[in-house]
């Protein structure tokens, strides 16, 4: 299996979503998508982790980072107060702006942000509210998203993906960190190897 730098795979994991939003159907929108998102509004959710990836180098360089790397930037946020409501209710609105072409909008968000992806150089910083850390590292995060959020479209719409091999590979390997890091590793092994079952609910995000 090939390597993948973190923009490589971003770039791959995007491009991912993007095929497969543009053969969801007019018929398709308005299914059950994820929680109390419609197909249009888990679209929204996940188009976001392109979308921030351009807000975030528009911004100004922070100074220093203050998380190492990626698993250090979930603890961060594990430790904040983030809102499900108000993550569902941009998932909603963002889904909204996409208009009646969501593909073409998400493709254009896309190009931009490669563009901008480009012209960074080695070492960049990324602010995030408080959080601030290696550009490559923030967009192994938003690899995350975009394979799960792929997959859960895929789910709910019936629809194949195309995710690379090498993202589901990176993230299982990440998602197999965080859950270590936040105590559950043992539990997650042990399913793994097929001696008990997840518990209802198990989440590592």
């Amino acid at each position: 299996m090939r390597s993948m730098d973190s923009t490589a795979m971003f770039a791959a994991s995007a491009g991912a979503l993007l095929r497969l939003v543009e053969r969801i159907g007019d018929e398709q929108w308005a299914l059950p998508g994820l929680g109390v998102w419609d197909v249009r509004g888990l679209t929204g959710h996940a188009s976001r982790a392109i979308t921030t990836v351009e807000t975030y180098l528009l911004a100004e360089e922070p100074a220093a980072a203050t998380v190492p790397d990626a698993l250090g930037y979930y603890a961060a946020l594990a430790g904040g107060r983030a809102d499900p409501a108000a993550v569902a209710r941009r998932g909603v609105e963002t889904g909204a702006l996409l208009g009646g072409r969501p593909a073409e909008s998400i493709a254009a968000s896309l190009q931009r942000t490669l563009a901008l992806l480009a012209q960074q150089p080695p070492g960049r910083l990324v602010a995030i509210g408080e959080h601030a850390l290696a550009l490559d590292q923030y967009l192994r995060t938003r690899v995350l998203e975009l394979v799960v959020h792929t997959l859960d479209l895929s789910r709910a719409t019936g629809l194949a993906h195309e995710i690379p091999p090498e993202a589901v590979e990176a993230c299982s390997a990440m998602a197999g960190a965080l859950a270590a890091r936040a105590g559950r590793g043992e539990e997650l092994l042990l399913a793994l190897s097929g001696r008990e079952q997840l518990a209802d609910g198990f989440s590592v995000v």
